[in-house]
């Protein structure tokens, strides 16, 4: 299915919003387990990057390749980069699906790769709003981007802001944790120092605009959510029942 890029899922175990959150149970099912499998239908590179032993039984108990990291890694990115160093494996791009992403599909990684394929040293995804509550949430990451499709900025509070009250909730772009690197890029990356901006909105993608790099960032029409706090958890769970029809 994939030859030429990897993908690795970053799986700390400390978390300052949802505790445990990889060993959380969904429907049955750790979420890691559930973002491992949902990766593993499209691609078939994955490696999970973990601080823990009991993630790294899940995975490997799930037919799965996993590698453990350092835990006091500053970002989900520096882990995937210290797993691609540790496994030694040959691939020309790096894709960055975070821990919490259950609901990934290949719509959602692949126009990544083909930015890489095309030149782009970075990529991530987007994604309209379907309401203003959602736009309102510190927890979903805004973007916005130029006329050619590289992110201008990502941000916490609502961008751009509406000073006319024009704006439909679907003008507003929500950012995916999907990243793609190519290689070298990836450890450019994680030799860079942390800005003021990453620290202030605690957004590590900032890190690639504040050393006066170019993030593209593809826009996809629907995706399901990632899993960031206790009502995040209770949403995917009953989408997930949904989806598999309580299995």
């Amino acid at each position: 299915m994939s030859s030429d890029f990897l993908v690795v899922i970053p799986a700390r175990l400390g978390s300052t919003r949802l505790s445990e959150k990889p060993l959380r149970v969904l429907n049955g099912k750790p979420l890691i387990e559930w973002v491992y499998r949902a990766v593993s239908s499209f691609c078939d590179n994955v490696l999970v990057a973990t601080d823990s032993e009991r993630v790294l039984k899940i995975i490997e108990d799930a037919g799965g390749k996993a590698v453990l990291t350092p835990s006091g890694l500053p970002s989900g990115t520096d882990r995937v980069a210290e797993a691609v160093r540790k496994s030694d494996l040959k691939f020309e791009y790096i894709i960055n699906v975070q821990g919490d992403e259950p609901f990934v599909k290949a719509e959602h990684v692949l126009p990544i790769v083909e930015r890489l394929r095309k030149g782009d040293r970075f990529a991530t995804v987007a994604v309209p709003f379907s309401s203003f509550e959602e736009v309102d949430k510190p927890s979903n990451v805004k973007v916005v981007r130029d006329r050619e499709g590289y992110g201008i900025y990502f941000s916490r509070s609502p961008i751009p802001f509406d000073r006319d009250g024009n704006l439909l909730s679907e003008d507003y772009l929500k950012h995916v944790g999907i990243y793609g690197f190519k290689k070298d890029a990836l450890f450019d990356f994680v030799s860079w120092d942390e800005g003021f901006l990453e620290k202030a909105e605690k957004l590590e993608q900032l890190r690639i605009l504040e050393h006066g790099e170019k993030i593209y960032v593809c826009v996809v029409e629907h995706y399901g959510m990632g899993v960031d706090t206790e009502e995040d958890l209770l949403k995917a769970e009953k989408l997930l029942k949904e989806k598999f029809n309580g299995c």
